[in-house]
């Protein structure tokens, strides 16, 4: 389980198709803390660190993930939020987050204000993909509060220091983000349809 509070970025700095699987390499500040076995969110992503290099490590993204997820949109030299699952004795800064990417979403438009940044995404409708004003959305592994929420629309607000230490100052319009609805509102969706 993570939170969605965003550890460091890390940079690929290869990537490798191996069947209908993708081999991808990172660098990252704490990989030497790293263990094989271990769950790491990239971008929102659970994967396993299957192998250890020096200062470099890789993990493997399946076709279901590829599918599902903006992974394969990703070049070499491209930046990603990385979080280590959440420890038992860890605080819960951010929201329940799985790592488990219900779909991918578009950036519609990035509004710029004296201080902060104002973000917009569409994303496909679907039951369960909910947002609601002043709930929670993670947007590429990172823990938002929704500012605006439309049927298949929903806006964050991004303060200088998230802006910074994450990968919202590489976005552009129409860049695909990954996105993981709060699974309360999921539950509760899933709830509803069945009665």
């Amino acid at each position: 389980m993570f939170t969605g509070i965003v550890e460091a970025m890390g940079q690929l700095l290869e990537k490798k198709k191996s069947g209908t699987n993708v081999d991808f390499w990172f660098s990252s500040p704490f990989t030497n803390e790293l263990k094989i076995d271990q769950s790491l969110a990239h971008n929102g992503v659970c994967l396993t660190v299957v192998e250890i290099e020096a200062d470099k490590y890789r993990v493997t993204a399946i076709d279901e993930t590829l599918q599902k997820t903006n992974l394969n949109d990703l070049q070499i030299g491209n930046k990603v939020n990385l979080e280590r699952c959440l420890a038992a004795n860890g605080r819960f800064d951010g929201h329940i987050v799985q790592g488990h990417v219900d779909t991918t979403g578009i950036v519609t438009k990035i509004e710029v204000f004296d201080g902060s940044w104002k973000f917009h995404f569409e994303h496909p409708q679907k039951p369960g993909f909910i947002t609601v004003e002043k709930g929670s959305i993670c947007v590429n592994g990172t823990s938002l509060t929704v500012v605006d929420s439309g049927i298949n629309t929903f806006s964050v607000a991004i303060i200088p220091y998230t802006y910074e230490h994450t990968v919202f100052h590489q976005f552009k319009i129409g860049d695909r983000v990954n996105l993981e609805f709060d699974i309360v509102g999921k539950y509760l969706a899933k709830m509803q349809s069945s009665i």
